[in-house]
This record gives structure tokens, C-alpha cells and sequence, in this order.
């Protein structure tokens, strides 16, 4: 099958320090590679990929210092790749919404993965008005705030089964990997560390738009002795951080879409300290993967128990659900009943269940 996968233009693919969305894409696009398929990546020229790679800016928009309109790099990409569209047999974007007012239109089967949050009230009115666009989930948790657009299925984030390897003994010091916005709940996690008297390690991205919160909020709770702030890591250094943890600690404060981090964890046998909200309860199987936990008391039980873990079941189960060649498996069913014409799945349509189909643009207008 000839693929078209269009990533963000924010970080590389895949990134070279932290990235959630180019990570999935690049572990996407290498093992559709793999299984054969003819694969084209729209990325930042400084992507690394087995397939062919198609850019329109030389370095990824992050590492840009003079970069003031991210936008117009990726209307410019949308525009590339709406000339090459007639090479593809089915086109993948990862945009979120900014190709809809021209894919909508395409003669060739496309389909978008929504990676981010969906529970912002500006999207309302632009899924009303766009809700035929064939899109994918990446939790079901994530679906909630929008149940009537036209969802193909979800498919969980899956990585390289060998990217991360087992580490069976427990470490001494918890973790947290992530944003340093407010959302993920750093403040929280510095909190359940003094709470357990047990050092905890940081290794965290600070955005630009978070950097007030980041020297308001964070910053001020880093002067405790058992606080150490690594920041910013990228692979491999993130595999020992994660391996040599005790648990991670992951305290969101919002409905998380996916949170790969946790299965970064998995793999590695280290147990994942969640908050069930969003994607959680679906991602981690409390006792086996993981603690899921309510309040400050159960956290501190959980911590507590991480020394009973069974780090190599924890692993086991990683394998069995979170890997590339699974979720490449998923997204390859999705691509194939989408280039027949299939129906889609039932879904609810203004909270009435129907079944969608695909409208060509002869047939809307």
C-alpha cells in the first residue's frame, strides 16, 4: 500500500529529546516500512526515517529560535501534500484540524489520528461543522467530549519491543517524566515524594509558554533535598532513568489522551502511580501494571508496595499490548476497509446510533 504519514512540524521525527506525537509517527512509519508498504513522511528535514522523506523546513519548528508562525509551516506542508496526493493510496494525518478545509475534498481515502485533548470548548462548533472527517482516536477515554464525529476506531500507541529492556530489581527513587505544565502535575508528584520521605528525580520539558508556571510554581519546590531536577532527556539515557526508578509517578490534572511515558515505564517493568483520569484506567492494569490512585493515602500505600512488584509480569504485559507491530496491525485494518469503502464502525451521530460511511466528493455536492 502506498502510505502518505504527515506529522507535526514541532520536533523531528522522531524527536530528539522529548516528542509524543513524532515518537508514534516514526514508530508508525518504520514498521509499516517493515511490513512492505510504501511509505512517504512529510516532516522537519531533520527527521530520521527508513522512508521516503518529504520536508518544507530544513530543521524541526522548535529548534528555530526566529520561528514566530509555526502555522504557516504546516499550511505550507498541507499544500504539499495535497499536490502529491494522487500518489498515495491513503493519506495519514496527525495534524489535528488544519488540513480539514482541503482533505475534505480528496479524492483519496484519508483518515487523521487526534493526539491531543479534545475537552476544549472551541472544538465544539469546528467538529459540528466537520464532523463527516474520518478520524481516529487514541484512547477511548479521549473520545468523550466529541462521541458523535466520525471515529474509524482507536488505536493505542505501540513502541519497539526492544527500545526499553526489563530492569527486575526495584530502585531506590521515584520518577517523573513529562511537561512541566500544570496539567501533568508536577507540584503534585514533589508533594507525594516529601510525603513518602523518598527522593524523587525530574526529567522534564519546560515549554516556553510554561516557563511563568515553571519559575512561579515548580522551581520554588526544587530547593528540597530530595528534589533533583535532571531535565530535558531523550533516549538512551531515558531508559535508565525509568528502569532504575522505584515507580513512576504520573499525578495528571487533566483528562490525558494517552500518556506514553507509561508505557515507557511498562516496558521497563517499572510500576506506573496514576490518577485515573482520561486514558489511565485503560493504559494501566491496577496490581499488574500499575497503581491506580485516588488520594494521598493509596499513593503512599502503593509506594509502599512497589518492593512485592512483579516487575517481569509488568513487562510481559507491555508485550502483549503495547508494541509497534500491534498498533501498526490496528491502523493497517483501519487503512484497508478505508481504501475498499467499507462502513465504518457504529457511532453516535447528535446521540443516535447509525452507521457512517465515507462520502466521496462527487456525492457532496
Amino acid at each position: 500500500m502506498r502510505i502518505a504519514q504527515v506529522a507535526p512540524l514541532f520536533e523531528s521525527v522522531p524527536p530528539k529529546t522529548y516528542g509524543g506525537t513524532e515518537r508514534v509517527v516514526s514508530w508508525l512509519t518504520e514498521e509499516l516500512v517493515r511490513l512492505g508498504h510504501d511509505v512517504t513522511l512529510f516532516a522537519s528535514g531533520d527527521s530520521m526515517t527508513t522512508a521516503r522523506l518529504v520536508s518544507v523546513c530544513e530543521r524541526s519548528l522548535r529548534r528555530v529560535p526566529n520561528c514566530v508562525d509555526q502555522v504557516a509551516h504546516h499550511v505550507l506542508m498541507v499544500e504539499q501534500v495535497m499536490a502529491e496526493r494522487e500518489n498515495f493510496d491513503l493519506i495519514h494525518f496527525h495534524i489535528d484540524y488544519l488540513h480539514y478545509p482541503a482533505s475534505r475534498w480528496l479524492n483519496v481515502p484519508q483518515v487523521s489520528t487526534l493526539h491531543g485533548r479534545l475537552d476544549i470548548p472551541d472544538l465544539q462548533p469546528l467538529y459540528r461543522n466537520y464532523k463527516d472527517m474520518p478520524v481516529v482516536s487514541i484512547s477511548d477515554a479521549q473520545r468523550d467530549p466529541l462521541p458523535w464525529v466520525n471515529w474509524q476506531g482507536t488505536v493505542h500507541h505501540g513502541m519497539p519491543i526492544d527500545l526499553f529492556s526489563l530492569y527486575p530489581e526495584p530502585g531506590k527513587y521515584l520518577a517523573f517524566l513529562g511537561r512541566t505544565s500544570p496539567e501533568k502535575g508536577l507540584d503534585k508528584a514533589i508533594e507525594i515524594a516529601k510525603l513518602c520521605d523518598m527522593p524523587l528525580k525530574i526529567a522534564a520539558k519546560i515549554d516556553r509558554v510554561d516557563l511563568e508556571y515553571f519559575n512561579t510554581v515548580i522551581k520554588p519546590l526544587l530547593k528540597h533535598p530530595l528534589i533533583e531536577f535532571v531535565g530535558e532527556i531523550g533516549y538512551p539515557e531515558k531508559c535508565d532513568f525509568l528502569g532504575n526508578a522505584a515507580a513512576l509517578l504520573f499525578p495528571i490534572q487533566w483528562p490525558e489522551p494517552f500518556g506514553i511515558v507509561m508505557i515507557e515505564a511498562m516496558a521497563c517493568g517499572t510500576p506506573v502511580i496514576a490518577y485515573p483520569r482520561g486514558s489511565v484506567p485503560e493504559v494501566i492494569e491496577d496490581g499488574l501494571t500499575g497503581f491506580i490512585v485516588s488520594d494521598d493515602k493509596e499513593t503512599v500505600e502503593a509506594i509502599r508496595n512497589v518492593e512485592r512488584f512483579n516487575r517481569r509480569n509488568c513487562r510481559k504485559r507491555f508485550e502483549q499490548r503495547f508494541t509497534d507491530v500491534r498498533m501498526a496491525q490496528d491502523y493497517l485494518a483501519i487503512y484497508e476497509r478505508m481504501v475498499q469503502s467499507e462502513s465504518a464502525p457504529l457511532a453516535l451521530t447528535d446521540g443516535v446510533l447509525s452507521w457512517m460511511k465515507l462520502e466521496s466528493p462527487s456525492s457532496t455536492t
